[in-house]
């Protein structure tokens, strides 16, 4: 059967796609890709797309917004051509992290496989010189985050003039990080005729302000109330203090069950020491966080994902973006600030359908966060175990014989006679000393006497 058969066939399918306009060979290459059946989000976002309505989309991580947008850009760039202006995009996709800004380019890629659709990346922690390369041509869709392409749009790199088409995904989380301010100026920068999309998983008053400005009586699109989970996961508390949490980690990880885990740190320096305390432990772990180059971050979430690393530590920068099939587990170390970051963390499990489990560890300090929480998911969480009136697990003490660590020669601290000239010393000299070599010590000299003795009165 040839290829203008096998669309043919797929077009005459009462349901799936075809049923909300995607045709051709999009439709092909969306079948092809394993998406077959619409979600919700999208049953409702795609069809007002194609008709060029604005779309305000709320709906919890992991609801397939990604496609619901895509799909109708795709389409409607698929019939303009080829030809494209030098240094600027036809499609602007925003994202707040590089992670979601990675796997929004991914998608795309394997929606659009074969149909010539051009993409570029540009995101801090790599070279601008490859991403104002990747420009010069221009392209069909750019996904960015808010920071870098503010800077190249500013430096006139990049010109957003014939960008018609805009989309401001995770729009909560932009106002959280604080990048609204940059939103607005590249919103302002996009061509004036333009269809904007905006999807937030909540929807605060400033996301409502912004989205009230930017979209032009757009359709409210809500698959689910705000701040729900899906309901494949399931959800605990183990009620441990802090000096506890560590070996209840441990134990856990020792489950063979727990085959892929994502550990989330309320802070990078909590990350780093809780990923030292696994490996400490025997567990071999990756961690990612703001602190980390872009590469060293994608290198840890390519591990994570090929299977290579079981354990994966981070931040709530990874709660967002992070589409790994089959994490079986989601572990609270430590309860977010921000009680609807709990949301966005457990929804990296229990995705399109699969069971997922979260677990979370409360130090009493921490109750008023998981009340919070509470409040947000509208259900009380089961208190799976409380560790509260075991002792605190002893710290091994140093053996005193044990050979001290011999620092790296960064570490070592300088001694003082070696310090350099801008400092008022010279190196190899003692400072104590006249200045000669080896410390010799300079003799005292009193007040100089005039020749001749004391001066008669």
């Amino acid at each position: 059967m040839t290829n203008e058969n096998n669309i043919a066939a797929i077009e005459t399918a009462p349901e799936g796609f075809a049923a909300l306009g995607i045709t051709g060979p999009l439709l092909k290459a969306t079948h092809n890709a394993g998406f077959t059946e619409p979600k919700p989000i999208q049953e409702q976002a795609i069809p007002a797309q194609l008709k060029g309505r604005d779309i305000l989309g709320i709906a919890q991580t992991g609801s397939g917004k990604t496609a619901a947008f895509s799909l109708p850009i795709l389409s409607k760039i698929i019939g303009i051509g080829s030809k494209r202006v030098p240094r600027t995009c036809r499609a602007l996709i925003l994202a707040p992290t590089r992670e979601l800004a990675v796997q929004i380019e991914e998608t795309i890629r394997v929606l659009a496989k074969g149909l010539h659709i051009s993409t570029a990346l540009v995101l801090g922690g790599v070279s601008r010189f490859s991403q104002v390369k990747k420009m010069q041509p221009g392209v069909d869709v750019l996904i960015a985050t808010p920071g870098r392409l503010t800077d190249l749009v500013r430096e006139g790199d990049i010109s957003l003039a014939e960008t018609r088409y805009l989309v401001l995904d995770e729009a909560d989380r932009m106002l959280d990080m604080g990048f609204i301010n940059d939103v607005r100026r590249i919103a302002k920068a996009t061509h004036r005729d333009r269809q904007t999309a905006l999807f937030s998983a909540t929807m605060p008053n400033e996301i409502a302000q912004l989205a009230e400005s930017l979209l032009k009586q757009p359709l409210r699109v809500e698959v689910a109330p705000q701040g729900t989970t899906a309901g494949e996961i399931v959800q605990s508390v183990v009620m441990a203090r802090t000096k506890q949490k560590r070996k209840i980690l441990s134990e856990m990880l020792a489950d063979e069950a727990m085959k892929s885990v994502i550990i989330f740190a309320r802070t990078k320096h909590g990350a780093d020491r809780v990923t030292k305390d696994l490996e400490r432990d025997g567990f071999e772990a990756a961690v990612i966080h703001g602190n980390k180059s872009q590469n060293a971050r994608q290198k840890a979430l390519n591990g994570f994902r090929d299977g290579s690393v079981r354990i994966l530590v981070a931040t709530d920068i990874a709660a967002r973006g992070i589409d790994v099939p089959g994490i079986s587990h989601v572990v609270n170390f430590d309860l977010p600030d921000e009680a609807e970051s709990y949301v966005h963390r457990i929804g990296r499990t229990g995705r399109n359908g699969a069971d997922g489990i979260a677990i979370t560890l409360c130090d009493p300090t921490e109750n008023a966060k998981l009340r919070q929480v509470e409040r947000i998911i509208r259900s009380k969480l089961t208190v799976a175990a409380s560790y509260l009136d075991q002792p605190d697990p002893v710290q091994p003490k140093r053996d005193p014989n044990a050979p001290r660590p011999v620092p790296d020669n960064d570490d070592v601290r300088r001694p003082h006679n070696n310090k350099p000239k801008r400092f008022g010393g010279k190196p190899g000299r003692n400072l104590a000393s006249s200045g000669k070599p080896n410390g010799e010590k300079k003799p005292f000299r009193g007040r100089r006497r005039p020749q001749g003795g004391r001066k008669a009165a």
